[in-house]
């Protein structure tokens, strides 16, 4: 009996693969394999802003998870591998929207939770009509997961009535006075304060103005709030900061909230239905038409889904509220509203890179951040 017989012939007349062919073989394997990879299970990501910051830092290397919350199947399948949504040079398109597919997630190792580091696709990029998949990626924290009533008091953020913790990196603009002599900048770089351009005030962790305030010639230092129940005109906040088509009375409601005092806001959960009036109507609009794909319609004070008059909306997906640790700095759900849950890319795991363009040559690369988890 012959116990080999899973083992191919040699077959004479069969012609060796040329070098060439072998290269090109091998070059499709490893796109093909990379891919599937990106897809399914891990993908790098760069930290281009300082939204995140000092708990992550522009120039930060990540690996993002998509088997933590379960990876989505591809929404745009054509598409040039490593390619976001633009190709490298040429800048045209990277992929071919002619076939869409609806939005589906294998299952994963656990739901979104609230403290969780998350990259997903930005909801505002509607305005470059791409595809959920194709939009921008921003990373920020989760703030609000499907069901919560979140609020933010004197820039601290309450879940269902609960003072949520704080990040360790979390920073905020302050305003400062001195006796007269000025601050040594050396300490501000010991301290890791930032200075935006077009913002005058730095910007700091609570640890570090509570050293600063120790220096004798800081006569007083005191974090830069909103007041409540005062809108920003200049810098307004959710509903208010874009642009919306559809209003009930012609109008949104004034609900004097602003960067620092904000709420209370339900986040959507599928399943909840919520009353439209003419004080939630311009809350959830936006997802009920937008991301959710409704036609919505307004006729005097009456609300029409999809051609039929109604005073009340049950919601298809769950959504999230994400808040960038950097909160005076920061373009992130207060400005925007809420994130659906098939624009979630995955979990922040932990940085393998860290890059400062702005040090020296032989102090660009942030060796204590190496490899570092993320929390």
């Amino acid at each position: 009996m012959n116990w080999k017989f899973w083992k191919k012939k040699n077959n004479p007349n069969k012609k060796k693969k040329s070098a060439t062919r072998e290269w090109v073989d091998a070059i499709v394997f490893a796109v093909i394999a990379a891919t599937l990879i990106r897809t399914f299970f891990i993908e790098a990501y760069v930290i281009p802003t300082p939204s995140m910051e000092r708990s992550l830092l522009v120039g930060d290397f990540l690996f993002v998870s998509k088997v933590n919350y379960g990876p989505r199947t591809p929404m745009t399948p054509i598409a040039f591998p490593f390619a976001h949504h633009t190709m490298p040079i040429i800048g045209t398109k990277a992929y071919w929207d002619g076939l869409e597919l609806s939005y589906h997630r294998i299952p994963g190792f656990s739901d979104v939770k609230k403290g969780d580091v998350v990259v997903f696709n930005y909801p505002q990029d509607t305005i470059n009509n791409r595809p959920v998949d194709k939009r921008e990626n921003y990373i920020k924290r989760c703030q609000g997961t499907p069901g919560d009533t979140l609020s933010v008091v004197n820039a601290q953020v309450y879940v269902n009535g609960k003072v949520m913790p704080n990040p360790p990196g979390e920073q905020i603009d302050y305003t400062y006075s001195t006796t007269g002599m000025d601050v040594n900048p050396q300490i501000f770089d010991d301290l890791h304060v930032s200075f935006y351009e077009g913002n005058p005030n730095p910007t700091m962790t609570p640890e570090a103005a509570n050293t600063l305030k120790g220096y004798s010639n800081i006569k007083s230092i005191a974090p830069r709030i909103s007041q409540q129940g005062i809108s920003d005109g200049a810098n307004p906040v959710f509903p208010h900061a874009f642009a919306m088509h559809v209003l009930l009375n012609g109008k949104i409601p004034d609900y004097k909230w602003n960067v620092d005092n904000f709420g209370p806001i339900i986040v959507p959960k599928k399943g909840w239905t919520v009353k439209l009036d003419s004080m939630t109507f311009p809350l959830y609009e936006r997802a009920i038409e937008v991301y959710e794909n409704n036609k919505v319609q307004v006729s005097g004070n009456d609300i029409l889904i999809n051609g039929k008059k109604t005073d009340s909306y049950t919601f298809k997906m769950n959504y999230y509220w994400m808040m960038g640790d950097n909160r005076h700095d920061s373009e992130d759900s207060r400005y925007w509203g809420f994130v659906p849950e098939d624009h979630i890319v995955g979990k922040a795991l932990f940085i393998w890179m860290s890059w400062d363009d702005n040090a020296s040559f032989f102090s660009k690369i942030r060796w204590s951040r190496l490899f570092r988890g993320i929390h």
